[in-house]
């Protein structure tokens, strides 16, 4: 399944956590190794640029973070990212350079590559975000089956087991997901896609797509 390989879904070079994906084929393989990545990667960086503010938590000196926003560790706020009023980031979360994580926005286990804005009431778990992936107000990732089965990505007849329990959404660079959109477990959404407001989503989108439901997915011209 090409079009879920890392290569094909992410620029490398726009986030901190490259290296997270070394070796790896696809994206959601990292999930299991993102909290003892933050933790590493963390007492690596440079103090002049970034702050240990507790117990695996570093916030670049640049950044803004609202008082009234919640950061867990492990985490990583990286350079000029924004998080904004009532942000809950419960931990095992890396934002990007130039970030914004907005009004009452939650984040769980998950990376967002720079210039990522997920901005107004969205959950978004167990999720990789790439560059400049935008999720409108009130996009969701839904990360647990309700038979609480383990996540199979599916395109089509092609199908991959990937044995994880929780597995919110893989979105390529540059997509955008409309408002009110549900992403459930397994989904994949290629490069520079967009997906309709008030869409749920299943499985794979291919790249430079438009989603506008299960039966009508066109190709950007």
């Amino acid at each position: 399944m090409k079009s879920c390989e890392i290569s094909n879904l992410y620029t490398l070079s726009e986030t901190i956590a490259a290296e997270l994906f070394a070796g790896l084929t696809y994206p959601w393989e990292a999930l299991p190794k993102i909290s003892g990545f933050i933790c590493k990667l963390g007492e690596s960086l440079d103090p002049q640029k970034y702050e240990k503010r507790a117990d695996n938590i570093w916030i670049a000196k640049n950044a803004k973070v609202a008082p009234t926003a919640s950061i867990n560790g492990p985490a990583i706020i990286d350079e000029e990212a924004e998080v904004r009023h009532c942000a809950f980031i419960r931990g095992n979360a890396i934002v990007g350079k130039g970030a914004v994580v907005g009004n009452s926005t939650e984040l769980k286990n998950v990376v967002l590559f720079n210039k990522v804005q997920v901005p107004h009431y969205n959950y978004v778990g167990d999720a990789i975000l790439g560059y400049k992936a935008h999720m409108g107000a009130g996009s969701i990732t839904s990360n647990v089956k309700s038979d609480k089965t383990l996540v199979v990505v599916k395109d089509g007849k092609e199908e991959i087991a990937t044995g994880l329990k929780k597995f919110g959404a893989m979105l390529g660079d540059e997509v955008e997901v409309g408002c009110n959109s549900v992403l459930n477990p397994g989904s994949v959404i290629g490069r520079c896609s967009n997906i309709y407001p008030l869409s749920m989503v299943r499985g794979v989108v291919p790249a430079n797509s438009i989603y506008k439901n299960k039966n009508e997915v066109v190709g950007k011209q």
